[in-house]
């Protein structure tokens, strides 16, 4: 099992994470994901460690908190062996103090989370959704008076928006408060939307992706096919609308080109789902599910190997969608005003890597709409002669990612240093970890 660095923490995390949502599930949602009871759960993480899965998420929203009771059933004579993953924020009650993020229902959601996981810390507390009611500093200094107190260990947050993240790291580092660093999201073959804002915070704040759901709401298990009906024992049936939607054609057209993977590599349509998005940057850990033992072998079988070049190219361009406002003006258009590029040339950059190139008083100038969308993941950021400019070129395969100092500033080292994204995980070749940078001439 490879172990990644959770965001910019010095928590280490494995690829792979095991989502106990399956555990004690009751409820016309949860129910249908699965509901092992202590006896199978403990089996379950048996078989996480030996493959070294040490990382359980959960939530006290799962089956009204049997979720976390049956867990701390599991991992009981053996907590210091694992890692528990938390979420609270969403309703628990019809109270209005049983739900949001409020400096009352943080402390009594976390001494509830303690009492049923049986333990007296949690190592990542995440919170499950952006409560509009409570004022951020009140949230933060909370959850820094928790960590203070021994009960949590990182702090995170769950299907936040961008602005919502940015300004809560703002603020905790204004006052000293901890930051978040993880990020629980969707993210899927079927579903990119978290690369188009959300991908690029992480990489700048180092903030790490806890994926749920990568298996698009399960619509990627290889039994969803084109031109057949959906299988009669699909729990998408009774669980389709609590997920994301997603499009048919989009579906098929990431179906057939999984398929074509699968028999190329042997591996089964989850394990290359999977896989593919291991190799995607700001993945800390893939968060997998299991109803029984079969599935989840099948799942730990998505690592140890890698997708080739050829295989990822051919999945990004199957899922490649349109992109969204403020995004798409700039991948539709061939060149920027002034560019000397020619017609055919911008026609053969995919949408994420429009770039303009022209000449400025004799030196080389680019524009760059991005330094990291979707299609355009593993971009190459280049400078100017003058060393004053970053942009995209339509290389494959890199970011740019110079040091931590020049960050935020207009004055890069005169040698860019490049991190190449391995494996999908973003890796930094010091301790101090690197940010994006980019500017543009003017």
């Amino acid at each position: 099992m490879e172990y990644r660095r959770l965001g910019a923490s010095g928590l280490k995390v494995p690829a792979l994470s095991f989502g106990a949502g399956t555990f004690g599930g009751s409820g016309p949602l949860f129910g249908a994901w699965g509901n092992s009871d202590a006896k199978e759960a403990r089996r379950l993480v048996d078989i996480c460690l030996e493959a070294g899965v040490n990382l359980f998420d959960t939530a006290d929203v799962y089956s009204n908190g049997a979720s976390e009771e049956v867990l701390g059933e599991a991992i009981k004579g053996r907590r210091d062996a694992v890692l528990i993953s938390t979420k609270t924020s969403l309703p628990m009650g019809d109270g209005p103090s049983d739900y949001g993020s409020s400096r009352s229902r943080l402390i009594r959601s976390v001494d509830a989370a303690l009492k049923r996981l049986g333990t007296d810390y949690i190592d990542l507390l995440q919170l499950h959704a952006f409560d509009a009611a409570a004022p951020i500093e009140e949230v933060l200094s909370t959850l820094d008076d928790l960590v203070r107190s021994g009960k949590l260990r990182y702090v995170g947050v769950s299907n936040f928006s961008g602005w919502q993240v940015m300004k809560s790291l703002g603020l905790a580092e204004k006052h000293g408060y901890p930051r978040y660093v993880a990020h629980q999201v969707y993210y899927s073959l079927v579903g990119r939307d978290y690369e188009w804002e959300l991908m690029p915070l992480g990489l700048d704040q180092g903030v790490g992706a806890l994926v749920w759901s990568p298996l698009g709401w399960g619509r990627l298990t290889g039994k969803i096919r084109r031109g057949q009906p959906l299988p009669e024992k699909s729990r998408l049936h009774d669980t389709a609308s609590f997920g994301p939607p997603v499009e048919d054609e989009l579906l098929y057209r990431v179906v057939d080109a999984l398929e074509t993977v699968s028999a190329e590599t042997g591996k089964t349509v989850p394990q290359v789902a999977i896989n593919w998005l291991l190799r995607r940057p700001t993945v800390s850990s893939v968060i997998i599910g299991a109803r029984n033992e079969e599935q989840l072998r099948q799942n730990l079988g998505a690592v140890g190997w890698a997708l080739t070049p050829e295989q990822i190219k051919a999945l990004d361009d199957a899922s490649t969608v349109t992109a969204p406002y403020p995004y798409f003006p700039y991948r539709r258009q061939e060149a920027l005003p002034g560019s000397t590029r020619r017609r055919s040339d911008a026609a053969n950059l995919p949408p994420s890597r429009d770039v303009a190139e022209g000449d400025r008083g004799g030196r080389r100038a680019w524009s760059a709409s991005f330094i990291f969308a979707p299609q355009g993941v593993g971009a190459l950021c280049e400078t100017t002669p003058s060393g004053r400019f970053a942009a995209i070129s339509p290389s494959r395969g890199r970011l740019a990612v110079p040091p931590l100092n020049a960050a935020r500033t207009h004055h890069p080292p005169s040698a860019t240093r490049w991190a190449r994204l391995a494996s999908g995980a973003y890796r930094s070749p010091n301790a101090a970890g690197h940010r994006v940078w980019s500017s543009r001439i003017r």
